[in-house]
């Protein structure tokens, strides 16, 4: 046996290796940013060997799976989401050796890999759209959505239909000279929308997906899969304007969002994944009601992908309340077996800290939410340290969506907004020093996103062995995760609210392992009922305390509890 198989894995922390259900159903997540993880060159710039070399900071941290946003071969006008060849990795990050260094390395620690894959839409310096825009009947000139439009009085050139791009103000289609035609471009106007309708290019977008399977890796986040499969006959979207989501829509997004045909790719790709063994898995970027969601997940009596993100707790207030509202919501919609896959942050999202005000009170009580709900947990990297937003304004932005809106959007508004419109406030590098490139590189060359000032008192080397730090607090419940099959695997039973309206209490049960997560989200010490034979397994309140049947909890604190 190959000792870097998926079959080989070192299972230190994959609580399931070894038991009965699937590996992924007990990971948890960590999100590597390759851009902003760590330069090993000096060229300001995150690659693979630099990813590599930090790899022990995640086994040491605890968790089981990596997932590495893109890094192949791209023209990164949207960081690597504009991909212009799916086989080959961009020269500024490595080599196809170093990817599969990066895959057996991980491996070598027990981790498992997930890539960030972009099946939507390609770069247009794709050779694929290179060849497609050259003529309307050259081998690739139905790789990609094109259609002549219509015709106003006087010549005018009129666009195919009303659809919008996902910024809601561009148009869905742009208009290409060389071709006369428009072509569809759901998201920004240099990344054109893959045409899946088309037999050849799901055979080659299926046989690329395989070769990477092939080397090992263990599944793919697939980034925007709810968009990926228009209405073939191009009809126009609704005309109402709505907000779905929690996102403002100038239109019905019927035509181009979560069609019958993206349930039924789901399926396709599900089969293409169960080639190969080892549990490979999809986790679904997609967006929608709970009853949309898990038709992805099974469609047709089929079996489609494996998790789909539950976005809920990017947006949510930190409020007791709400927060059990959405917990109850997600134990209704994911009955067992299905899971729900929580994030608090990521790449495109203000950071948690940042929504909570710096508070690290908080940031444990939503750490510790996060690691003991029933769920997948998704950790963004530098979420661990309580790494915050740098500020960086509209117009000096790497990020092509605030280069576009920059002239409509003052820079005193932006600085007002929840949800800054500027993500590179959130991709700055990797804090893992106190040094004056942060650990992230020691080149005297700037790195690609300034490095954030706090970085001399926020960072991996500081916190680590500090028992008061937020990382070790995420390396003791990411432990617990591991060790109580009441975590990994287990029930969950939510209490009601009760006269303590800014408290959180629930239970966690896997045969004889009883353990009760408790969180006080309010300004002022609660005291919870709990059963008398409990003690506290950990504690963010140092002066937390059981006595006869009753925890006492400070403000904005949480504690673990066994049940005898």
């Amino acid at each position: 046996m190959n000792p870097n198989s998926v079959e080989a894995v070192a299972a230190d922390t994959d609580v399931s290796i070894a038991g009965a259900q699937p590996w992924w159903r007990s990971t948890s997540i960590y999100q590597v940013y390759p851009r902003s993880f760590a330069d090993s060159n000096g060229d300001g710039i995150g690659d693979l060997p630099g990813a590599i070399s930090r790899l022990d900071h995640l086994r040491d941290l605890g968790v089981g799976t990596v997932w590495f946003s893109p890094f192949f071969a791209s023209p990164q006008r949207d960081v690597g989401y504009d991909v212009s060849d799916y086989r080959s990795v961009a020269a500024e990050y490595g080599t196809l050796d170093d990817a599969q260094r990066l895959i057996d390395h991980a491996h070598h620690l027990g981790l498992r890999v997930l890539l960030d894959l972009v099946l939507n839409h390609t770069s247009d310096q794709h050779p694929w759209f290179l060849e497609s825009k050259s003529s309307r009947d050259n081998p690739k000139a139905d790789w990609y959505v094109w259609d002549d439009g219509r015709t106003w009085p006087l010549g005018r050139r009129r666009r195919p239909n009303n659809w919008r791009s996902e910024l809601q103000l561009p148009r869905a289609w742009q208009w290409s000279e060389q071709r006369e035609q428009w072509y569809l471009a759901t998201f920004l106007h240099f990344q054109p929308d893959l045409n899946w309708h088309n037999p050849e290019v799901r055979t080659e977008m299926f046989d690329m997906i395989r070769s990477w399977l092939e080397r090992g890796v263990d599944g793919f986040r697939l980034d925007i899969f709810g968009s990926i499969m228009h209405d073939a006959r191009l009809r126009n979207n609704g005309r109402r304007p709505s907000l779905r989501f929690g996102l403002p829509r100038l239109q019905d997004p019927v035509r181009t969002l979560n069609t019958e045909e993206c349930f039924e790719l789901a399926t396709e790709l599900r089969a293409v994944c169960d080639e190969f063994d080892g549990d490979r898995v999809l986790l679904g970027e997609v967006f929608g009601s709970s009853d949309v969601l898990k038709r992805y997940l099974r469609h047709r009596g089929k079996p489609g992908l494996h998790l789909v993100f539950a976005f809920d707790f990017l947006a949510a207030p930190y409020r007791a309340e709400t927060l059990h509202a959405l917990i109850d919501g997600y134990e209704a919609d994911y009955p067992a077996p299905d899971l729900p896959t929580l994030v608090l942050e990521n790449h495109d999202r203000t950071r948690s800290l940042s929504r909570l005000d710096g508070d690290l009170g908080k940031a444990r009580v939503m750490a510790t939410l996060l690691l003991t709900l029933r769920g997948v947990p998704v950790i963004y990297q530098g979420q661990e340290i309580g790494m915050a937003n740098r500020y960086i304004p509209l117009a000096e932005a790497d990020d092509p969506i605030p280069r576009a809106v920059a002239r409509f959007v003052p820079e005193a508004l932006n600085r007002r907004l929840p949800e800054r419109l500027n993500r590179d406030e959130v991709r700055t590098p990797m804090q893992w020093d106190a040094t004056p490139g942060a650990g992230f590189s020691d080149s005297a060359t700037p790195p690609w996103l300034p490095v954030h000032d706090n970085h001399v008192e926020v960072n991996v080397e500081s916190q680590t062995g500090d028992p008061d730090s937020l990382l070790e607090w995420y390396r003791t419940l990411l432990g617990l995760r591991r060790e109580h099959p009441a975590l990994h695997q287990g029930d969950l039973q939510l209490r009601p609210i009760g006269e303590e309206r800014h408290v959180i209490v629930y239970e966690r049960t896997s045969g004889v392992d009883r353990l009760l997560v408790a969180a006080n989200l309010g300004d002022e010490t609660a005291t919870i009922d709990v059963p008398t034979a409990s003690s506290i397994l950990l504690s963010s309140d140092s002066a937390g305390t059981v006595r006869q049947g009753s925890l006492s909890l400070s403000a904005h604190s949480a504690a673990i509890l066994t049940l005898d």
